[in-house]
């Protein structure tokens, strides 16, 4: 018998990549589904166990940011199932902040999380990808399309993300391998929570920025209000992991392809200028 196609995803504990775990498995596939602390897996393997998947979803232990814990783990996936179909790269965190208010430490952090970790375990997933004919899928963000006032660091991040993958893709379809990144938009999902962020104590330390950073929350939090589930932004992954051949770049609701649009039909950068510089006025 042909055992199922396998599929790792990072980043499950919550949001996005616990929805496309239990996406993932409801499609039939056996899921990887790691994490920096399993002690936080309660809420997917309680999901996994209502939808009636928790039999094809394996709770697996990884730091994106750990070079040797990346490889420990494809070693065990490979050594447990024989094979791996598909990488999510899905584990991410957010940084608000501008850049003269901001380390360089802290702008290395985001990086490091979002970028160089993306970099590392697809890196390493290649090899067992080519095996397999796989294919990559990659959470980015309309902020890796679109800058966005006070999310240099993240932006830059998730810029040099779609630049690293859509470079990659026609490099890896030469040996079997499809690159797809997937753009969400706001999501109803711990990831916004899990900032931490005191906003009383980050505006009274704003300084001259004060008045632009207190526009920007007020503006994001009404776009978290209307923001899609967490299910629904990982749908799109999920068509991506079964599709006979996937695109390049999908986004994960309407609003989200309009906003890119703006810049992907931006030739000279003032209609992405025109309309960010509102959400600081």
């Amino acid at each position: 018998m042909t055992s199922p196609k396998t599929v790792l995803i990072t980043g499950t504990s919550s949001g996005i990549g616990l929805a496309a775990a239990i996406g993932a498995a409801q499609a039939g596939w056996t899921t990887i589904a790691t994490m920096r602390e399993t002690g936080k897996a309660e809420t997917l393997l309680r999901t996994a166990a209502e939808a009636g998947v928790a039999d094809r979803i394996q709770v697996k232990r990884l730091d994106v940011t750990d070079s040797a814990g990346i490889a420990l783990c494809l070693d065990e996936v490979i050594a447990e199932h024989g094979r791996l179909d598909a990488l999510v790269n899905n584990a991410g965190a957010a940084h608000v902040g501008t850049i003269e208010q901001s380390s360089l430490d802290d702008v290395r952090a985001a990086m490091e999380v979002n970028f160089f970790s993306v970099v590392a375990v697809t890196r390493a997933a290649l090899p067992h990808l080519r095996a397999s004919k796989g294919r990559v899928i990659t959470v980015t963000s309309v902020g890796g399309v679109v800058g966005q006032p006070f999310n240099e660091a993240y932006c830059a991040a998730k810029f040099a993300v779609e630049g690293f993958m859509q470079s990659l893709a026609p490099v890896a379809a030469t040996v079997g391998v499809d690159v797809t990144v997937v753009e969400p938009g706001a999501v109803a999902s711990e990831f916004v929570a899990n900032l931490g962020l005191d906003i009383a104590a980050q505006l009274a330390a704003a300084g001259p920025y004060g008045p632009a950073l207190k526009a920007y929350i007020n503006r994001t939090r009404q776009s978290f209000s209307t923001a899609q589930t967490s299910a629904e932004a990982a749908a799109p992954i999920v068509e991506a992991l079964t599709a006979a051949r996937p695109p390049y770049r999908v986004q994960t609701s309407q609003w989200a392809r309009d906003f890119v649009a703006t810049t992907l039909a931006d030739l000279d950068g003032s209609a992405v200028q025109n309309l960010t510089g509102t959400w600081v006025r």
